[in-house]
């Protein structure tokens, strides 16, 4: 069997994007369906991912925590983290500046792409920490933007990590999340 020449793959852009039914995300121009829908843990732990950040920040005035929203990067990239923490104002339908902080708690359907994919776009576009979460292992890989790559600062549990978002400072307590 041939391969398929890359120039016949078809390429989308935001405008194609927002036209589509259901939950996508567009890499590159390349669309990436997120079905099925994240099963009751994956709801549970990301839901108390936020919980914990509306109390963390609810002092920082500039902070917030955002459950998934468009990340709009370019008009080839859009992206809905499970989970960020975003430190400035955000103005119209979607984020156009890099989250300070990103969860995203993989699944088996979504692990390749986050440990790689969207590590790497993490990694290009600054944001500051990125945190993986599996739900099997009961295991957060929390990594910390180090100058111009991704240095891990640990395997969280039942750990509790001070993270400085820049305008204010959270100590997140990562035994928190497992409870269901």
């Amino acid at each position: 069997m041939k391969t398929i020449k890359i120039d016949y793959i078809p390429r989308y852009t935001y405008d194609d994007y927002v036209k589509w039914e259901g939950r996508w995300e567009l890499i590159e121009g390349i669309p990436h369906a997120m079905t099925p829908l994240p099963i009751i843990e994956h709801q549970e732990v990301s839901k108390n991912i936020l919980l914990q950040f509306s109390e963390l920040l609810k002092e920082c005035i500039k902070c917030k925590a955002l459950l998934p929203v468009d990340w709009k990067i370019d008009n080839d990239t859009v992206l809905q983290p499970d989970n960020s923490v975003v430190c400035e104002e955000v103005k119209g339908k979607y984020l156009t500046k890099a989250p300070v902080m990103i969860f995203e708690v993989i699944s088996p359907s979504t692990a390749f792409k986050d440990k790689n994919v969207k590590y790497k776009i993490y990694e290009s576009q600054r944001v500051k920490y990125y945190i993986i979460v599996d739900i099997d292992a009961k295991v957060a890989e929390v990594f910390e933007l180090d100058k111009e790559s991704y240095k891990k600062l640990k395997d969280a549990q039942r750990d509790v990590i001070t993270f400085d978002l820049g305008y204010c400072s959270i100590d997140f307590d990562f035994e928190k999340i497992w409870k269901i």
